[in-house]
C-alpha cells in the first residue's frame, strides 16, 4: 500500500478508502468491526462514513458500529477519519443542509457516535444553495478553532461550487476544502468536463465514490448468488448496457485480471484522485480490491477502454466548442 496527499494537504492517505455504508444495513456489526480490522492491517489508514449511513434501519448507525469498533480496539491514532454533513437526520425543520445551526449539531451528534473526539476529515456530503458561503465557513472554522474537526472537504459539488468555496475561503484567510468527494467510474466521466480540472487548478484531492458503477464493473454477467449483482436494478441496468459490458468483460480477461481490479487500476491512474472508495460488504471483496493497486494498465489496454467507455475527450469547452 502505497500513500498519497490528500489534495494540497500535507496529510497523506492511503491509495483505496475504506468506504462504510454497507456497514449495517448489509453487513453486520461484527462482520463490520472485522473489514476495518483487515483494512488497516493491509494498510488502509483512510475510512469514509456519513451521518445517514444506515438508511431505513436507522440514520447514524453506521457511525455507531464504527464508534464502537473505535472504541473497543483503540485504533483511533491509526485511522484518517471522515464523515459527512448535510442529509436530514430526522423531520425537525434545522436538521438538514448546512446552516451554522445545523453544522454544529451535527458535528457533535458525530462525535458522540462515533466515540471520539476530533473528525479528521468533515466532508459537505451536497452544496446547499440556500446557506451563503461565510455561513458555512464560520460554522467550519468555529469547529476547527474548537479541536473538533481538522480538514473540510467537499461531495457532489459542481465545479463552480469548488470555486465559490474556494475564493470565499481564502477571502477569510482560511485553508478550504482539500478534497472533493465525487461520483467517478470508467461508466460515468461526466466530471472530467469541469470537476477535475476544478480540482486540479484548485488543489482538491478527488474522492471517487462508487469507481465500480455500482457493480457494473464487477463482471456482473457472471451469476452470482448472493450480494449486489443479485439485484434486480442493477440486472436490468446491466441488460440496458450488455453490447458494453461484453466488450469489457472480454478485454480483462484478455489482460488476465478481473472486472472490478481494472475499473480500480483505471481510477487509481488519475494523478488529481488522492484515494478512490470501496465499499466492501465481506472481507473477500476488500482483499480482492486491494489487489487492484498492483495492475498496471498500458497505453493500448486504456485506448481500448476508452472505446468500450467513451468519455467526453476533453475538459470543458474543448470537448463541445473549441
Amino acid at each position: 500500500m502505497e500513500y498519497k496527499h490528500l489534495g494540497r494537504s500535507g496529510v497523506k492517505v492511503s491509495q483505496l478508502c475504506l468506504g462504510t455504508m454497507n456497514f449495517g444495513p448489509y453487513t453486520t456489526e461484527e462482520d463490520s468491526h472485522k473489514i476495518m480490522n483487515k483494512a488497516l492491517e493491509l494498510g488502509i489508514n483512510f475510512f469514509d462514513t456519513a451521518n445517514v449511513y444506515g438508511w431505513d434501519k436507522g440514520r447514524g448507525l453506521t457511525e455507531e458500529i464504527m464508534g464502537r469498533w473505535l472504541k473497543s480496539e483503540g485504533k483511533r491514532d491509526e485511522v484518517f477519519l471522515a464523515t459527512k454533513v448535510y442529509g436530514n437526520m430526522s423531520d425537525r425543520v434545522n436538521d438538514g443542509k448546512l446552516s451554522a445551526y445545523h453544522i454544529k449539531r451535527a458535528c457533535e451528534a458525530s462525535l458522540k457516535r462515533l466515540q471520539t473526539d476530533h473528525i479528521d476529515l468533515y466532508q459537505m456530503h451536497h452544496i446547499d444553495r440556500e446557506t451563503p458561503w461565510e455561513e458555512v465557513w464560520q460554522a467550519m472554522e468555529q469547529l476547527i478553532r474548537e479541536g473538533k474537526i481538522t480538514y473540510v472537504g467537499s461531495s457532489n459539488f459542481a465545479a463552480w461550487n469548488i470555486a465559490e468555496s474556494f475564493f470565499t475561503a481564502k477571502e477569510n484567510r482560511l485553508l478550504g476544502c482539500i478534497s472533493e468527494q465525487s461520483i467517478y467510474s470508467l461508466r460515468n466521466r461526466n466530471i472530467e468536463l469541469e470537476v477535475i480540472p476544478a480540482c486540479e487548478r484548485f488543489g482538491l484531492g478527488l474522492i471517487p465514490w462508487s469507481p465500480l458503477a455500482g457493480g457494473i464493473l464487477c463482471g456482473v454477467l457472471e451469476k452470482a448468488t448472493e450480494g449486489r449483482r443479485t439485484r434486480e436494478p442493477l440486472q436490468k441496468s446491466a441488460e440496458k448496457l450488455r453490447p458494453q459490458i461484453e466488450k469489457y468483460e472480454a478485454l480483462c480477461k484478455e489482460i488476465g485480471h478481473s472486472p472490478a481490479d481494472v475499473a480500480l487500476a483505471w481510477v487509481l491512474k488519475n494523478p488529481v484522485v488522492s484515494s478512490p472508495i470501496v465499499g466492501p460488504r465481506t472481507i473477500e471483496q476488500l482483499e480482492q480490491n486491494v489487489k487492484a493497486i498492483e495492475v498496471k494498465l498500458d497505453q493500448e489496454t486504456l485506448n481500448k477502454l476508452d472505446e468500450i467507455w467513451p468519455g467526453p475527450g476533453n475538459q470543458a469547452p474543448e470537448a463541445y466548442a473549441w
